[in-house]
């Protein structure tokens, strides 16, 4: 039997995740197991790790397992560190044909990594998702918690020097 792992959730924390369990009938406060990641994430700087999955799985009376597999499933969950800014890229058909292909393309060299990677300064994480629901607006990409579309690599440019002029 292994020990708990409750101490690794805060009490802030623990008191967010209760917000959304209230939300559920008692006996279905797993279904609260997706905010529970995206909170438990955002307060472990933008990843999870199987200790904190496992603390998330005890206060919602889980299984592991089925943390486990919504946590890979979902594309805006990190099992790893990220850069300080995550860039999601729409790789989907729609995107596809309005051209994210030149969109990846610009930030590889621009940023100097490719997609599931981090620049050696750490600013800069590059992922690709399958679906930004943002067909309309193609390319598009999601930078942190923003939605960009209709992108150019100019457009592409003008986001990133605003970021990097408000960092500094």
């Amino acid at each position: 039997m292994s020990s708990s792992k409750l101490h690794l959730l805060s009490d802030p924390v623990r008191a967010e995740i209760d917000v959304w369990i209230a939300k559920y009938p008692v006996e279905q406060k797993q279904s609260a197991v997706m905010p529970a990641l995206r909170i438990v994430q955002d307060d472990n700087g933008g990843y999870l790790t199987n200790e904190l999955m496992d603390a998330i799985a005890e206060y919602l009376d889980m299984r592991p397992i089925a943390v486990y597999e919504v946590a890979t499933f979902y594309s805006m969950y990190e099992l790893k560190p990220v850069g300080k800014t995550k860039i999601c890229v729409c790789t989907n058909i729609s995107c596809l044909l309005r051209g994210s292909e030149e969109v990846v393309d610009h930030l590889n060299k621009r940023l100097g990594i490719g997609f599931g990677e981090t620049s050696n300064d750490g600013r800069y994480t590059l992922k690709e998702v399958e679906c930004l629901g943002a067909c309309a607006g193609a390319p598009a990409i999601q930078i942190d918690k923003n939605y960009y579309e209709n992108l150019t690599t100019e457009k592409v440019d003008e986001i990133l020097d605003a970021i990097e002029q408000s960092a500094s």
